[in-house]
This record gives C-alpha cells, structure tokens and sequence, in this order.
C-alpha cells in the first residue's frame, strides 16, 4: 500500500479531527491535511460529505470514510502491519467500542455546556463531567491505558478531549487533576507518544478560540 493516496478534511480543534490524526501517526501512515474552513465548506467536502457534510472525512484513494470512530476501525483493519488498536478478542473488541461509545454519548455535551451555558446549567454540565470522567478513571483502572498495556482505541476516541481540558477548567472553574488524578495520569503518560504531542493542538490556543466563538455566540 505504498502508493495508497490518503487524504484528510479536518479543522485544527476537532477533538474528532484528531482521533483519525493519531492513528494515522501511529500507524505511520503518511497523509495529506487539508484545513477546512467551517463557514465556507470546501467542494471536496461537501461531495465527500453529503449527507452530515461535517469534518473530519479521511479520503483513501478517492473513497470517503466519514465519522471519526469508524474512521479509526477503518485505519485498523487496512494497514494492519503495525500497531493494532482495536484487540484481537472480540469480548474486548466490543468493550472498546463501547467505551468509545459511551465517550461520543456523554463527555462532548457535558464538555460543550461548560463553555457554552452559565448559572444553574453550566453547574449541572460541570457534575455531569466530573462524574463522566470518574467513570472513565474506574474503567482505566491500574492499568497504563485503556487498552491494558498497549496505547489503542479507547485512548485514542478520549485524548483529542485532552486539549480542551484547558478550556474547560477556565470557564467551569475546576481542576480535572484534583477531582480525577488518575485521568490525568493516564493523559500525561499518552502525551509522551509521538503520535499524540505532534497531534494535539496546544491548550492556550484552544482557549483563545473557545473565547472568540463565546463572542460570536454572545455569551461574553
């Protein structure tokens, strides 16, 4: 597959963008970025996108893979040389997807609400998150990663949220490390991979933008 032409529509923030990113780099896997532009949508996009016409789409010789968890099981099945990320039990595999699940369902609208809502609401938001991530502690367990050993699926559907935490902690005004520790633990230890520092975008410039789409929103 060395002739493969891999392309990949993204926008720099998306914590989805990125999960499609880390695979990419974890599997070595050499690809074409290409920014898009949320408010003028680029055609390849949209042709590629048709029916959510939403980042991230990751382009295998001019064939679309939309969503980002499938994006990443697609990843895994194809170039299966190196670095599996999905487990080889199938007891396991559906454990993993239903972490991966359970993070999509529960921690992006928690997470969203903290910077997005005030008052009561945002409170509420904040609890919710808290006890999203106390969850996710008590599924890591004592174990490095998710995925027992190895850095996989799981760590990667979550870590991409790391670079928000900045964001989150400012305008929900808590500490992800005094209430879950361990999460932050296993965050820190992902962020020693390759894969995952050159991904990640830095959590200041995060901020700055969550501020400017507070402006445009009119919460500020």
């Amino acid at each position: 597959m060395a002739n493969d032409e891999v392309i990949l529509l993204d926008f720099w923030p998306s914590m989805f963008g990125l999960r499609v990113r880390i695979a990419l780099a974890e599997k070595e896997i050499k690809f074409e970025y290409r920014e898009e532009d949320l408010k003028n949508k680029s055609p390849l996009l949209l042709q590629m996108n048709p029916i959510h016409r939403k980042i991230p789409v990751l382009i295998h010789n001019g064939k679309p893979i939309c969503e980002s968890i499938i994006g990443v099981e697609y990843i895994d099945e194809v170039w299966t040389d190196k670095a599996p990320l999905l487990p080889s039990d199938s007891y396991e595999r559906a454990q993993a997807r239903f972490w991966a699940d359970y993070i999509d369902k529960k921690l992006y609208d928690s997470g969203r609400k903290l910077w997005t809502t005030k008052g009561e609401e945002q409170e509420a938001a904040k609890k919710d998150f808290i006890e999203c991530l106390k969850v996710l502690e008590e599924a890591l367990g004592e174990k490095p990663y998710f995925g027992g050993d190895n850095f996989g699926f799981v760590d990667i559907a979550l870590i991409g949220y790391y670079s928000w935490f900045y964001a989150y902690e400012n305008y929900g005004n808590f500490s992800v490390e005094a209430e879950c520790p361990k999460f932050v633990v296993w965050a820190k230890k992902c962020m020693l991979r390759d894969s995952v520092a050159k991904s990640l975008p830095d959590q200041h410039k995060v901020l700055e933008f969550v501020k400017t789409l507070r402006q445009k929103f009119g919460i500020e």
